[in-house]
């Protein structure tokens, strides 16, 4: 209740999906340019049918002015009852004559008003000369007049064109506009709605399935998304994050689990001896030198187990970053620090390019255990342990192998040496965890390597892995 509480509190923001967001949008940007070219377009039309009108209304009016200056003409010339009469009426185009005085000789249809200044041009003396009126209402109409002077006072003609049609049909255009406009929007903000449920269907699996995986915890859930585009790539990027995430969980469970195991035993072994402290007054002195030597090395056993650990662990998840590295001046460092610590002879030798990139901690990591695990084996040989790095081998990859000359490696013992806490049967006598090569098998794999054991010829047994390639 407290969850839905907070959810349903003013002051939260309410999510938006993808879908809606993309829908409006696409809408949005429609109507914009819908409503644009809608105007653009209303507005050209009607300049374009305001112009053609303007430049007929103009011609007449011209013709007019041509002919009563070319010929003496007076207003019975002009008369629409007398038959061949001399002025075309265009559409929507009416004509009223006047006479000497001003007065209406010839009524127009509708009827025309006539102003002093009509009445001035029907006096005048020059022929051609034009009077123009604007917006004039006739009739409910409104019309645009020009007056004519036919010369010598003979009277005038009056030409008008109606201009509220043409008002009407732009307003008929603007409507239609609009609703088109209207139109538009609401097919594209459908459309728009339509194209984002289909282009974020897969999006809506993925965000369901990350859903599915927040509440669950279960990193198994399988993602079933296909596909060549970008949401494609994510789909199967997302599940093989998964799939590594599973496998990653999976190894620290095994390796907590197998960790408790190794440390049970050690630990045992401390308390039955620390029990045996109680009562060190009736041990004799060989017996108390004994117990403090079995404590001593098992102290010793489980800090090495416990070394290792933080090494294994350290290595699935190393942050050192990788650099170019020569393995040859690694496997140098690591072979002067183990001729210390044991004491035995240890030969180096390289051949070829031993660079490669890496991170050098990790590598130095793996060639120790390498060197030591040859070492303990080989405790008592009188040969020297052998270091070989060669470069580059098959497919561009470093090779590090270690060579002793101890007991070997059983056939049945080859494959399993690398696997965590293994130890073969006859080195469980042998101080050590079982996880000196598993480490070298996490170093070998996450540079792009392997590692691998055989048999030595002539007794021993070689074990490396390969970076690079």
């Amino acid at each position: 209740m407290g969850r839905l509480r907070r959810l349903l509190a003013p002051g939260r923001p309410k999510l938006v999906s993808l879908r809606t967001t993309f829908a409006v949008s696409f809408a949005a940007v429609t109507a914009a340019v819908t409503i644009l070219v809608g105007i653009l377009s209303y507005g050209s039309a009607a300049r374009l049918v305001r112009v053609d009108q303007q430049s007929v209304f103009s011609q007449v009016v011209q013709d007019v002015r041509d002919e009563v200056r070319q010929h003496e003409m007076v207003p019975e010339d002009f008369s629409s009852s007398r038959p061949g009469h001399d002025l075309v009426r265009p559409a929507r185009t009416d004509v009223q004559v006047l006479g000497a005085q001003g007065q209406i000789v010839d009524h127009g249809n509708p009827s025309l008003p006539v102003t002093s200044r009509d009445k001035a041009m029907a006096l005048a003396t020059t022929a051609g000369k034009v009077v123009q009126h604007k917006d004039v209402p006739v009739d409910g109409d409104v019309y645009r007049i020009a007056t004519v002077s036919l010369g010598d006072g003979r009277g005038a003609v009056q030409v008008a064109q109606e201009f509220s049609d043409t008002e009407d049909l732009l307003r008929t255009l603007q409507q239609r506009t609009l609703i088109l406009m209207a139109a538009v929007v609401v097919a594209a903000g459908l459309f728009g709605w339509w194209l984002a449920r289909r282009i974020t269907r897969r999006l809506v699996v993925l965000t369901s399935a990350a859903e599915d995986v927040a509440r669950t915890r279960q990193l198994g859930i399988e993602v079933p998304v296909a596909g060549l585009d970008e949401v494609g790539r994510l789909g199967r990027a997302f599940d093989r994050m998964l799939g590594r995430l599973a496998q990653s969980e999976e190894d620290q469970r095994r390796l907590v689990q197998d960790a408790g195991h190794e440390l049970r035993t050690p630990l045992t072994s401390l308390r039955t001896n620390i029990s045996l402290l109680r009562r060190i007054d009736e041990l004799s002195p060989a017996m108390r030198e004994e117990l403090v030597a079995d404590l001593a090395q098992e102290a010793r056993e489980l800090t090495d187990l416990v070394n290792e650990l933080v090494d294994l662990a350290a290595g699935q998840s190393d942050t050192e970053p990788p650099q170019r590295v020569d393995l040859a001046d690694i496997a140098e460092e690591v072979v002067g620090l183990a001729k210390r610590r044991t004491g035995r002879e240890i030969v180096l030798r390289t051949s070829g390019d031993t660079t490669t990139d890496g991170r050098p901690g990790m590598l130095q990591r793996a060639m120790s255990n390498l060197v030591e695990n040859a070492a303990k084996f080989d405790r008592d040989g009188k040969a020297p342990i052998e270091v070989d790095i060669t470069g580059p081998a098959r497919s561009g990859t470093v090779r590090v192998e270690v060579l002793d000359r101890g007991p070997g490696i059983a056939e049945g013992d080859l494959i399993r040496i690398f696997d965590r806490f293994y130890r073969a049967a006859d080195a469980r006598s042998l101080p050590g965890s079982g996880l000196g090569l598993s480490i070298v098998r996490e170093v070998a794999m996450a540079h792009g390597g392997a590692p691998f054991a055989f048999r030595r010829e002539g007794g021993g047994a070689v074990i490396g892995f390969t970076v690079g390639g």
